[in-house]
């Protein structure tokens, strides 16, 4: 097996949605074919935007693509895909991070494979990106980022730093990583109220919500996430709100949700707020994926918060 960088554009013309699927040429078949079943890590050309490396995947199986000759399709590992804590550059004090993209003297080559879309990157370059873009104390960074108190939270944990690949499929690291891209992506307000709620410590209420649920093979993109309030949060995961094919009006469960309760949680123009950027919005296959078999199809499983 080998790790690959893959450059993806937003904009591509190309069937390419990173957390899912990655369509490629045939000329790089045999380098995407030897990294089945390893990781790879998404980079944005310069020209293509500002993000640099910015997420990491795995690579499960590669299929030819269907009704086009000569290209293919290498299908994500459901579950692998993370997004940068922090999108790292391609040059950090002039240097490029891939050892394949520097001259002896550590300038930056021109062409050669610095054209390339997709490229083999060495174990000691992967594991140095993911290190700048997902370090290794995040949960701590998160646990104290409102709460100075926290301060000398779990000494040891704070010295012992996981294997990178290790730290890249604990749920728990993953879980916070999430949560910080989606509140953040969202301005730490309510997609379905509207609200931007802190407690005491300046902490944002607000939580991360998975669209798919990891459990269903959902992944940790910004996009298969909705920040919201955590009565909000409760209703979705169980149903009783979900996300119409527009996009942005809220479906309610009108037999099971007082005309009360929505009008108190609820944006007055029903409809949900989405990221500045547009490439964080809710794809609208994640949202199809909620309404088909979540929405109003589940039992509670408990009094629900207004009672």
């Amino acid at each position: 097996m080998t790790k690959l960088v893959l450059l993806h554009k937003a904009d591509s013309i190309y069937d390419d949605e990173p957390d899912v699927v990655y369509d490629f040429p045939r000329n790089y078949l045999k380098a995407v074919k030897e990294a089945v079943g390893d990781w790879v890590i998404y980079y944005e050309p310069v020209k293509a935007g500002p993000r640099g490396y910015f997420a990491v995947a795995k690579i499960d199986r590669v299929l030819p693509k269907p009704g086009v000759d000569g290209r293919y399709l290498a299908m994500i590992e459901p579950g692998s895909f993370l997004p940068l804590d922090t999108e790292v550059p391609r040059l950090i004090d002039g240097s490029p991070l891939e050892q394949s993209l520097a001259e002896p003297d550590g300038t930056p080559k021109r062409g050669g494979a610095v054209q390339l879309a997709v490229r083999r990157i060495p174990d000691t370059d992967f594991e140095r990106i993911v290190r700048l873009g997902l370090p290794a104390d995040l949960e701590i960074q998160e646990a104290k980022r409102y709460d100075p108190r926290k301060s000398q939270i779990d000494e040891v944990s704070a010295v012992f730093e996981r294997p990178v690949l290790e730290r890249l499929t604990r749920r728990p690291y993953r879980d916070v990583a999430f949560r910080r891209k989606v509140r953040a992506a969202y301005g730490y307000r309510c997609a379905m109220s509207g609200l931007m709620l802190r407690n005491g410590g300046g902490r944002p209420e607000v939580q991360a919500a998975h669209i798919r649920p990891v459990e269903y093979k959902g992944s940790d993109s910004i996009r298969n996430g909705l920040a919201l309030s955590g009565t909000l949060h409760w209703m979705f995961d169980r149903g009783l709100i979900s996300v119409a094919s527009d996009g942005e009006t809220i479906l309610v469960s009108r037999n099971k949700v007082p005309g009360a309760v929505v009008d108190r949680l609820l944006q007055p123009d029903g409809k949900i707020l989405t990221p500045k950027d547009q490439n964080d919005w809710p794809h609208p296959a994640n949202l199809a994926w909620h309404r088909e078999n979540i929405f109003g199809q589940l039992e509670s499983d408990g009094p629900a918060p207004w009672d």
